[in-house]
């Protein structure tokens, strides 16, 4: 039956009053997921009933203006007007009315999405349960489900569909089952299950009977992912004008912000994010956007850094950034606002950015990037674990997550990302083994994909260029300052911890130094476990040790010269390396041990020495890179000049 025939059946039983105006709000609404439509139905049908002051028929009327996504009304008077007129409908009918319980799921489900929670909605559905009305518990299931759309909350999501999809037989509206089928496709898209095409098929299929519009719309974007996935970009594109299309016939308001991730992710693979700055700096602050979505900040930063404007990029990333990165809403867009971070981060050299988002992406690296219910797609969390490795230097850490990474968009049939995956790990092995067979292999593959699939892969910066130097650095201690030289090139930084850990890196080319040992310097206190590490092992004490020697050797020739500039400086570094042997070992000379955590001492390690290399860069930008190249951190960390 069309919508019409509907009406005019209801027409006939009702007239054209207040039963017949909500009856084609509900069919508009529930049957064909016309949001537009409903949403006139349902203005007209609570002016109607407040001027007769009919109180269930203004909660029915308030209650469907709030639709069937979360969120619905974006404008802020748009919005507070919506709730007023919810709020209202509650206080003036029974409050122990089904009427009064789907309303107030629907004021729960507002909240905790706007704040980025779901206790209050997830107590609704308990109450929903023991209520006993299916109509009222398909409602709160399915606004349940959107207020968790984080990447943790997979698991809760995949029952909460179950269920709607079993309690969707009891309501008698077919839009029921349809959310249901919806939310079990996206929920299997979200986690990578090599099934979530069947699951699609089966929901084109039901939609092939009987169109909703709403759930149509969603579909569509999906085909644009897809189409992406494959590297069709001229077809995806196609396919999002398509999706717009169907989503403003149907009135959702995330039509304009899904249309513009669509061309950002098919944009960015073709190597033209740069183009869409302009569009992007109009769209970023635009209402219609989602109160919880920070993708556009982040693809603003990404653009603008592409493009060459750091300033814009470097403020999108500290608006971004906030008094703390894990402050950000954990939201549907959540996963691919971080990748946006973690390229931003790169494309600026961004280290202590990208090693705040590693932290936080780290415990979802088997999931995919996804963007809201299906709408883009960005390949393997693990590639951007990788690239913010890469970007921090820890290139052990960078090559097994984009490894990990390509195998991942294999598995995904992405082959845009896999491709991208591939040559940020043959940029992450020539940055950690020089210009070997394996970097040179990966990126040549790498390349002639990106050929046949029309994309053009970002630049490697000169500054991440491996470098062959004519000599291995040095690095000695002047007071508080610390000098060291390299390539004929000499720089003078203020003393830090981060400098402290680079000299022992530089006075040992080619050795790894656990970040544990590192860390435990001047200072510690002298407690040993059995368990714990040591400040030096053997090699590095007897490194010490013959260094010393050395440098005694010289102070002697050059005091039997009367070389007093070149003998103050060699006694500099001697009692550096006697002061580091002592803070090392305990009264008895035995070494000393650091009892901390192995990941605590990498972040700390790490930081210090990245920030020491921004010291560094800042008054010697040649000597800097360089250091940046050859030094690398992590739970091990090593000084690596490219010609040993």
């Amino acid at each position: 039956m069309s919508l019409v025939q509907g009406l005019e059946t209801y027409s006939a039983d009702f007239g054209d009053g207040i039963e017949f105006t909500l009856v084609a709000g509900e069919r508009a609404l529930y049957v064909d997921g016309d949001l537009q439509a409903a949403r006139r139905w349902f203005d007209d049908a609570y002016r109607m009933a407040q001027g007769e002051n009919n109180a269930p028929a203004m909660a029915r009327a308030a209650l469907g203006l709030g639709g069937v996504w979360v969120h619905e009304h974006r404008t802020t008077v748009e919005a507070g007007l919506i709730r007023m007129r919810q709020r209202h409908a509650l206080s003036a009918i029974d409050p122990r009315s089904t009427l009064a319980l789907r309303l107030r799921a629907r004021l729960a489900g507002e909240e905790d999405y706007r704040t980025a929670e779901h206790a209050a909605i997830i107590k609704i559905v308990a109450e929903a349960r023991r209520a006993g009305d299916t109509q009222a518990l398909a409602e709160a299931l399915s606004l349940a489900h959107h207020c968790l759309l984080a990447p943790e909350h997979g698991m809760l999501r995949a029952d909460l569909a179950e269920e709607l999809v079993s309690t969707a037989g009891s309501t008698g509206r077919r839009g029921d089952l349809l959310m249901g089928l919806l939310w079990q496709t996206v929920d299997r898209f979200l986690a990578a299950d090599p099934h979530a095409e069947r699951a699609l098929e089966e929901l084109r299929s039901r939609l092939d009977l009987h169109d909703n519009r709403a759930v149509g719309f969603v579909v569509s974007a999906i085909d644009v992912m897809l189409a992406v996935r494959t590297g069709r970009f001229g077809h995806a594109e196609n396919l999002a004008n398509v999706a717009a299309e169907r989503g403003a016939v149907a009135g959702d308001v995330d039509t304009t912000g899904w249309y513009g991730g669509q061309l950002g992710t098919i944009r960015w693979y073709q190597g033209r994010i740069a183009e869409l700055v302009p569009v992007l700096l109009e769209m970023v602050n635009s209402p219609m956007l989602s109160a919880v979505d920070n993708s556009y900040f982040a693809a603003l930063a990404v653009a603008s850094a592409a493009k060459g404007d750091k300033r814009l990029a470097a403020g999108m990333l500290a608006r971004l950034r906030g008094r703390d990165l894990a402050d950000l809403p954990r939201s549907s867009s959540w996963l691919s606002t971080m990748y946006g971070i973690v390229e931003a981060a790169h494309l600026l050299d961004d280290a202590e950015t990208s090693a705040e988002a590693y932290q936080l992406l780290a415990p979802f690296a088997r999931l995919p990037m996804i963007v809201s219910l299906g709408v883009s797609c960005f390949g393997s969390t693990r590639h951007a674990l990788g690239v913010a490795s890469l970007t921090t230097g820890d290139l052990d850490r960078a090559v097994d997550h984009l490894r990990g990474a390509v195998q991942d968009n294999l598995a995904l049939g992405h082959w845009p990302a896999a491709v991208l995956s591939r040559w940020r790990l043959g940029q992450a092995l020539a940055r950690r083994n020089g210009p070997t067979d394996d970097a040179a292999q990966e990126m040549a593959q790498a390349t002639e994909e990106a050929a046949e699939l029309g994309m053009v892969l970002p630049s490697v910066p000169e500054s991440r260029v491996p470098i062959k130097s004519k000599d291995v650095g040095k690095c000695r201690r002047h007071g508080r300052h610390w000098q060291i030289d390299l390539n004929g090139r000499t720089v003078l930084v203020d003393h830090s911890v981060g400098m402290r850990h680079l000299a022992t890196l530089i006075a040992n080319p080619g050795c790894e130094i656990r970040a544990t040992d590192l860390a435990a310097g001047p200072g510690m206190i002298d407690g040993e476990t059995e368990t714990g590490q040591p400040v030096l092992d053997e090699q590095a004490k007897r490194t010490y040790k013959q260094r010393l020697a050395q440098l005694q050797a010289e102070i002697d020739e050059l005091e039997s010269q009367h070389d007093l500039g070149r003998t103050e400086a060699l006694r500099a570094e001697r009692d550096w390396l006697v002061d580091e042997l002592a803070a090392a070992t305990g009264m008895s000379g035995r070494v000393r041990r650091f009892t901390g955590s192995e990941e605590r001492a990498r972040i700390a390690v790490g930081k210090a020495i990245r920030r020491a290399l921004a010291r560094i860069t800042e008054a010697d930008p040649v000597i800097g890179d360089e250091l940046r190249t050859t030094v690398q951190t992590g739970l091990r960390c090593c000084y690596r000049p490219a010609d040993r």
